[in-house]
């Protein structure tokens, strides 16, 4: 069946440089509000951003993507311009669970019943839960720069445990990571960004600027509820789901040869053990390869994409 975007009326063309001939559109879910932009024409995409960003860090390559796709860029909840409900006593508003389900939900509102998916970081996580839950929903799936999550909290090394620090002291119980962090949220943010080897290069002044803009001590509770959630309840479902439920669509694994998850991770092997169809390659890329190397992303996503 022929898929149609179907717009809010209170759709608006998206301002500045960043996302030409887009629309913003705000859509209300079971659990939340999404921010959301569109644009484009073509079979539904659906892209999804990792912590601490927004939908800002497809910049570079949703245009070009939006020649041959609908391309819908959402900020997950807790994140950029959507809402940031209460994580409840157990955290489960951040699950990857509820999050899988606010796109489900946003994809539906715009016409659209299936869709393919591309996630970078906490995003490939949402993409990985969608799949798992929602598998008539997703054609095909792309992750960027992750292992899945239960591979990873059963493999943790050294050199992860290191440079990952924050999956641990973010999940530390209410307030105290909220105030530490709260102290010197611009200060936070350009540190959080600043990759190993790689720095702040990346990223644009613009996307800078809203990266500043939306780390607010909202959205730090919302981030560390969401990484509260992934120790808790995201690892029992996934323990639960373990050699049980697979992806069953498509899967390409893109990861960056200097990020954490190229240095302490076999990504192919880890994916192996969760989908039956996987492809994947590393790009010369840290752990943003969306904003430090546009081309190559697009490319690997387009090939993958389009068969």
């Amino acid at each position: 069946m022929t898929q149609y975007l179907q717009l809010p009326d209170s759709a608006q063309p998206v301002e500045g440089s960043m996302f030409p001939g887009f629309q913003r559109a705000r859509i209300s879910t079971s659990g939340a509000e999404i921010n959301l932009v569109v644009g484009g024409e073509g079979p539904p995409l659906l892209l999804l951003h990792g912590n601490p960003l927004m939908h800002v860090s497809w910049h570079k390559i949703a245009p070009w993507l939006a020649e041959e796709y609908t391309v819908v860029v959402p900020d997950l909840r807790g994140y950029g311009d959507s809402s940031k409900p209460e994580g409840g006593g157990n955290h489960a508003a951040y699950s990857f669970r509820a999050m899988a389900e606010d796109q489900v939900e946003v994809m539906a509102a715009l016409g659209f019943s299936h869709f393919e998916v591309a996630g970078h970081d906490r995003g490939g996580r949402v993409g990985h839960r969608l799949a798992l839950d929602y598998p008539d929903c997703v054609d095909k799936l792309a992750v960027l720069d992750i292992v899945p999550t239960h591979h990873l909290l059963t493999n943790i090394s050294k050199g992860w445990a290191t440079e990952s620090y924050h999956w641990f002291f973010m999940a530390q119980p209410a307030p105290f990571p909220e105030r530490l962090l709260g102290a010197d949220l611009e200060y936070y943010i350009r540190y959080k960004l600043a990759k190993k080897g790689v720095g702040l290069g990346p990223f644009t002044e613009e996307a800078m600027a809203e990266y500043i803009r939306c780390c607010t001590p909202e959205n730090i509770h919302a981030v560390c509820e969401d990484y509260r959630a992934t120790l808790t309840i995201d690892f029992e479902l996934d323990a639960a789901d373990y050699g049980k439920r697979f992806v069953e669509c498509p899967l390409l694994v893109l990861w960056g040869e200097n990020s954490h998850v190229g240095r302490h991770f076999s990504p192919l092997e880890a994916w192996q053990e969760w989908a039956r169809d996987v492809t994947g390659v590393a790009l010369a890329s840290g752990h943003y390869p969306a904003e430090q190397c546009p081309e190559e992303t697009y490319a690997a996503l387009h090939r993958f994409l389009r068969v």
